[in-house]
């Protein structure tokens, strides 16, 4: 891109009170505004705009308004080249001697989180801006929703937009799939996050270039438009996330199912000889032989393609060769507790039935050159087939509603969730117009219509907008579950669930995974994982298969699901099956029903996420930020190799074959004293926090899994069971969830007087607006006996189907256990691996 940089360097106040202030420039031959706004007492808004250079007209996230109680808490100094505000957590302060400069620091710091580039902050250049900010090389900088790995981004260079990177390279490729303009700066005395509120494409130089006068910095860039900007500072990074969350949203909650194995697979929706849907039960067969639990499965677009030729996507529109009778093979399907997700994709090609109707209505992008539908390349059926067509455009009433009908055409068959997919919108061409009308009617706008002032993810979000409020308002009294494949701020408003696209199959690649969930978390998309054994490339071999579902069973999405591209059939592809090395059924079966057995402490920490903005997937040093370590060292800054899955279990890895020793770092808590850590695999030894550690991990077994001492997780049946709050289950011969568990890790002697306490959280899995209840745990011990209780929410709560609550100690554990509550405790004996398991009779309280 040209860089055409105009630098206005004389302003004067226009305006201001006691939270606000704004600025004007008129030296560079136009008028140029600048302002800064408190927001919340950790919350700041910046904006920076021209006569030509407009705010874009939609922001990815709804502009926050100030409370006047927050106004009159604001201290405020004025003088005639700057402006101080005082808040109850943060000091900031503007400067325009030249060039705004704004400093953002936590308050009784010594030195600012944030504050601009001297003399080349806010600049004008060509049809967008720039915006300089110094830059700390010692700091972490996370976030940006799945940008290649490492997790820390400092010294590296992003685009900012989104593409279908079909088998991209988990360290290199940029961008991907994601449009999410969110930069956090780490460290340990605070953080800041920058983000940017437009959806133009851009690029994050974070401190990536080196300038001999500049010296160090960090730049955004935005191709179009003028900058609207927010600061949030925090003390750790789960302040900022959360009150990020306060102002994007917070993540919405999928329904229960959505957090089992979800299997799929390209091939068997193309299936004509046998039929998709016989290959599709006779993969469901295969799962009940194996004792596979299984909770969705993802329908790729084969259903949808068309009968005749030219046999490619008609998106709403089934085979009906390949599926005779859709509504009776989605019951026989939900018979087996088994939910459905259609693939749908925002495009249509030149043979779709509906294309003439949605041109005529102005529903596709329009070329200004041609004022013509603008048309481009499109994937159109298998492997590199591809034909032209357009994407359809979602400003346009007609369209929004032409697929929202479309979606719930599927609910109305039976299909329960949508899974939007190839959205990224890579449209070839910024000046492609868009309809803006509503009811046949033009939206007035002064605001230019083209698509790289609005951004091409604007249409992502409105994509899942739309999928979102058809499944909504059909079935109103249900959580709608949309998957996405792209995402933006404004996307998890309505989308639910998303994943890393389509990554190739590689031991690094796995390992490479773990640092785009940690930062996919950090950026609020926490339903979040991968395609087990990657989507694209050589089909994994057993040990990497084995130990990249060992690791996904512990992310909050778990999903097998590839189109491998195959010379022997490429419509086709390979597909990845459980089954696939009969060597290691027993161990495949073994790792995903240990993922229904920790379903209840996974989709708690869901329902975390949904209330707190707190991520499932954490970085080593969440709660953690005392510890040196954790800021010093290069392994655990890149955030490929652990990370904590919730607040109890700190999950490792194998990432390379044939090695059966993995290197953890076992983070020091703030605690007066800290009790450290256990290996929760044999031969379940006790671990000094503060400390790297070497622990057996034979592929064949598990990988490295050490909980907290002092905490609990709940657990449940190792098979599939119903969702608490379905009213009327199609399969009658699921089991209830009327079982729980938990699993406690006291330390190995005396607790010397402290008493833990663990909380999870239930509801019915299913219902919009669910109530949600906290469960809390709570135990001491001594060297002969551990005391136990428990304690479930007051007032108006979610009663789960279970009555009574089994202990469950680590093999080797031999204590008594006793109830501190006047409700029995009785003694079970030892499980199948050697736990010895106690019972709360909670039933005869």
């Amino acid at each position: 891109m040209p860089q055409l940089e105009t630098i206005p360097l004389a302003y004067s106040k226009a305006e201001s009170d006691g939270c606000s202030v704004k600025l004007e420039s008129q030296d560079t031959g136009t008028r140029v505004n600048f302002s800064f706004e408190c927001i919340r007492p950790n919350i700041f808004r910046t904006t920076f705009t021209s006569e030509t250079h407009p705010i874009p007209p939609h922001p990815s996230i709804v502009r926050p308004s100030r409370d006047a109680s927050f106004s009159e808490t604001v201290k405020s100094e004025e003088s005639s080249k700057s402006q101080t505000f005082e808040t109850a957590e943060a000091f900031a302060t503007v400067e325009w001697s030249k060039a705004p400069i704004v400093s953002v620091s936590l308050k009784g710091a010594s030195v600012p989180l944030h504050r601009d580039l001297d003399d080349r902050s806010y600049v004008l250049d060509g049809n967008g801006v720039a915006r300089y900010s110094q830059h700390d090389r010692a700091a972490l900088h996370v976030g940006m929703g799945e940008k290649a790995a490492p997790m820390d981004l400092t010294g590296r260079q992003f685009i900012i937009s989104a593409t279908d990177c079909f088998g991209y390279n988990v360290h290199k490729t940029d961008p991907t799939y994601k449009h999410l303009p969110l930069l956090v700066k780490a460290t340990p005395e605070g953080c800041v996050a920058i983000f940017s509120a437009s959806y133009s494409r851009g690029s994050w130089s974070v401190g990536a270039e080196i300038d001999g006068l500049w010296g160090h910095f960090k730049t955004y860039r935005q191709d179009y438009g003028g900058l609207e900007e927010y600061l949030i500072v925090g003390k750790t990074l789960k302040d900022v996330v959360r009150s990020y969350a306060e102002i994007a949203g917070f993540p919405l909650l999928a329904p229960k199912w959505a957090f089992g194995y979800i299997s799929g697979g390209y091939r068997y929706t193309m299936g004509d000889t046998p039929q998709a849907y016989i290959q599709l039960n006779e993969f469901a067969d295969k799962l009940a032989e194996h004792d596979i639990p299984c909770s969705a499965h993802q329908m790729s677009s084969g259903y949808s393609i068309a009968e005749q030729e030219p046999k490619v996507r008609n998106v709403f529109n089934w085979n009906y060769h390949r599926f005779p009778d859709p509504e009776a093979w989605i019951k026989s399907y939900h018979e087996r507790g088994i939910r459905l997700l259609a693939n749908i994709k925002p495009f249509i090609l030149y043979s779709h039935p509906d294309y003439k109707r949605l041109k005529e209505a102005k529903g596709l992008f329009i070329d200004p050159r041609t004022k013509d539908v603008a048309t481009m390349k499109l994937w159109s059926a298998g492997g590199g087939e591809s034909g032209l067509g357009s994407h359809v455009d979602f400003t346009n009433s007609e369209t929004f509603d032409w697929w929202y009908k479309g979606v719930q055409l599927l609910k109305s068959q039976g299909i329960d969730g949508m899974w939007n997919d190839n959205n990224e919108y890579t449209l070839p061409n910024d000046l492609w117009q868009m309809t803006l009308s509503k009811d046949g009617k033009q939206v007035q706008t002064e605001a230019p219509n083209m698509v790289g002032l609005w951004g091409r993810n604007l249409h992502t979000e409105l994509m899942g907008k739309a999928s979102h409020d058809a499944l909504l308002d059909i079935a109103p009294h249900e959580r709608p579950f949309v998957l996405t494949r792209s995402a933006t701020s404004g996307s998890g408003r309505y989308c639910a669930s998303s994943w890393s696209g389509d990554n190739v199959t590689s031991w690094a690649g796995m390992k490479g995974a773990n640092a785009q969930s940690l930062n996919a978390g950090i950026s609020l998309i926490h339903c979040y994982g991968h395609d087990i054994g990657g989507f694209e490339g050589p089909q994994p071999s057993p040990e990497l298969l084995l130990r990249w579902i060992q690791l996904g069973i512990h992310s909050p999405r778990f999903a097998i699901n590839c189109f491998k591209t195959s010379p022997r059939d490429n419509q086709l592809g390979e597909v990845i099956e459980p089954w696939m090395y009969p060597q290691i059924i027993p161990h495949i079966r073994k790792a995903i029903k240990r993922r229904y057995e920790i379903l209840p402490y996974i989709y708690s920490l869901a329902l975390e996420s949904h209330m707190f903005a707190t991520p499932p997937q954490r970085w080593t040093g969440w709660d953690h930020e005392m510890d040196p370590e954790v800021w010093s060292n290069k392994l655990v800054k890149e955030g490929e190799e652990q990370y904590w899955f919730g607040s109890s279990l700190l999950v490792g890895g194998v990432y390379e074959p044939g090695v059966s020793v993995a290197k953890m770092y076992l983070p020091r808590s703030a605690a007066e004293f800290d009790y450290g850590y256990v290996n929760t695999h044999a031969p379940h030894q006790y671990l000094a926090s503060g400390q790297w550690v070497d622990i057996e991990s034979v592929w064949t077994d598990s990988i490295p899994i050490v909980a907290r001492v002092g905490t609990a997780v709940p657990v449940g049946r190792d098979v599939l069971t119903l969702v608490p709050g379905e009213k009327d289950p199609a399969c009658k011969s699921v089991p209830a969830d009327d079982w729980r568990g938990v699993e406690i890790f006291p330390p190995k002697a005396s607790s010397h007087g402290t008493t833990f306490e663990s909380t999870w959280y239930e509801d019915d899995g299913i219902s919009n607006s669910p109530t949600i209840s906290p469960f809390t745990v709570r135990y001491s011990c001594t060297e002969e006996k551990i005391t136990f209780g428990f304690k479930n929410a007051e007032g108006e709560r979610f009663v789960p189907p279970w009555k009574d609550l089994d202990v469950i100690l680590l093999p080797g554990d031999e204590r008594h256990l006793v109830s501190d509550m006047a409700v029995p405790m009785e003694e079970l004996g030892k499980d199948k691996d050697g736990r010895a398991r106690w019972r709360l009779l909670l039933s005869k309280a």
